[in-house]
């Protein structure tokens, strides 16, 4: 997913706009987990890029996502970047304590 988010709307509560954008994020990232797995993969790893274009867009996990949305609107911005794109991923080995 490529897209930018408005992070203000006419007649609506900024926090609103912005919870809204952070459903519609979570809602892409379920729904690419829940698709099969293919041959020799264990989990899907989202890579996830920030910023105000797609120019000026920095790599961050996907975890820290909302938060990031929260400082960026408290700093002013009225619109973010977002991409998330999943890809297959294979488990690296336990580490031994």
């Amino acid at each position: 997913m490529k897209k930018t988010f408005l992070l203000t709307g006419a007649g609506k509560d900024d926090a609103r706009v912005r919870d809204k954008v952070r459903h519609e994020i979570n809602k892409y990232a379920k729904r690419e987990r829940r698709k099969p797995l293919p041959d020799g993969a264990d989990r899907w790893e989202l890579a996830c890029k920030l910023g105000l274009d797609e120019v000026s867009a920095e790599t961050l996990e996907f975890k820290e996502l909302g938060g990031r949305i929260e400082s960026m609107a408290g700093e002013g911005a009225e619109k973010v970047f977002v991409e998330v794109v999943a890809s297959p991923r294979i488990r690296g080995p336990k580490p031994m304590l």
